[in-house]
């Protein structure tokens, strides 16, 4: 198999594409006799005849057949190294780097990971999942490109942003929790007095740890998933993005808290969420594109 080579295997797609040797050397414009040469050196090599040429058009024998789909892998693998080795040469980055907050909505980064797939096929996605500022020290450490973070209360020199949208949080219970039998607006005193979920960082105490912190007694828990499930379970109150416990506050799963200083609001905090990236870098095409895109999919849903 040492002299098989490309252009016999994209010969014989040709043939099977087109349905004849002479319809193949019209599409390559070649003449019929080279077409006919590659296919029989195709055939030497592989030691199988792979068309049977009884018939007026030649027809997969089993063998070509077995070995059509693995050509067509083969092609395809060729077209797919060529065209990224067009963008890099061009500038185009091989890989892009994300980090993305645990808070923001699924549904808004999937749709801006569409349309960067569309424009930009050849590049290769590697994305991280992390809570409050893991996001920001993976794009200040150099790991990510871009991150999609809760925007810091104070601004950090090394970080260029772009505001993206608002993430509302709301307090919720379990029905069987105590808190849940509560009419009306909760005194502070009475929340702390139970165990409230807290997320925090994974690798450690944060600065802005005790944000929205009412109980005395708390449990820290760094997977915002594993909160989800602790506060469906009945283990104690917290906050959670509203658009993560949107349904199970429609099915009754869990029920909405409102303590007394909230004024009668709903809702808690709203955490403004943005993209940034190392000032200092010089970003490829396609990483700027995909922050540009982030933007304009987070203000159409705003819009919406």
């Amino acid at each position: 198999m040492d002299g098989l080579t490309l252009d016999q295997i994209q010969v014989f797609l040709a043939v099977v594409d087109t349905g004849s040797f002479s319809a193949a050397a019209r599409a390559l414009n070649r003449a019929q006799s080279a077409v006919t040469y590659a296919v029989r050196r195709l055939e030497d090599q592989t030691g199988a005849a792979l068309f049977d040429r009884a018939e007026y058009r030649p027809a997969l024998t089993e063998a070509g057949r077995a070995l059509l789909p693995r050509a067509r892998r083969i092609a395809e693998a060729v077209g797919a190294f060529r065209m990224e080795a067009r963008g890099i040469a061009g500038g185009l980055e091989a890989e892009l780097t994300l980090v993305v907050d645990a808070m923001f909505p699924m549904t808004v980064l999937l749709e801006a990971l569409k349309g960067f797939r569309a424009h930009f096929p050849t590049v290769q996605t590697r994305l991280y999942v992390e809570t409050l500022s893991a996001s920001a020290q993976l794009v200040m450490d150099g790991v990510c490109n871009l991150g999609i973070v809760v925007a810091a209360p104070r601004d950090v020199e090394s970080l260029a942003r772009m505001p993206l949208l608002d993430v509302e949080l709301a307090l919720v219970a379990a029905p069987s929790h105590p808190l849940a039998q509560r009419l009306g607006a909760i005194p502070a005193e009475v929340l702390r007095d139970h165990v409230q979920l807290v997320l925090t960082e994974r690798s450690g105490p944060g600065g802005a740890r005790d944000q929205g912190v009412h109980a005395t007694q708390t449990w820290r828990i760094a997977d915002l998933g594993a909160k989800h499930a602790m506060l469906r379970a009945g283990l104690g109150y917290g906050s959670m993005p509203l658009h993560l416990v949107a349904a199970d506050l429609a099915d009754g799963t869990l029920v909405r808290l409102t303590p007394q200083d909230w004024d009668g609001r709903a809702t808690a905090v709203s955490l403004p969420m943005c993209v940034v990236r190392r000032v200092r870098d010089a970003l490829g095409p396609a990483t700027q594109w995909m922050g540009e895109h982030l933007v304009s999919v987070s203000r159409a849903v705003g819009a919406g």
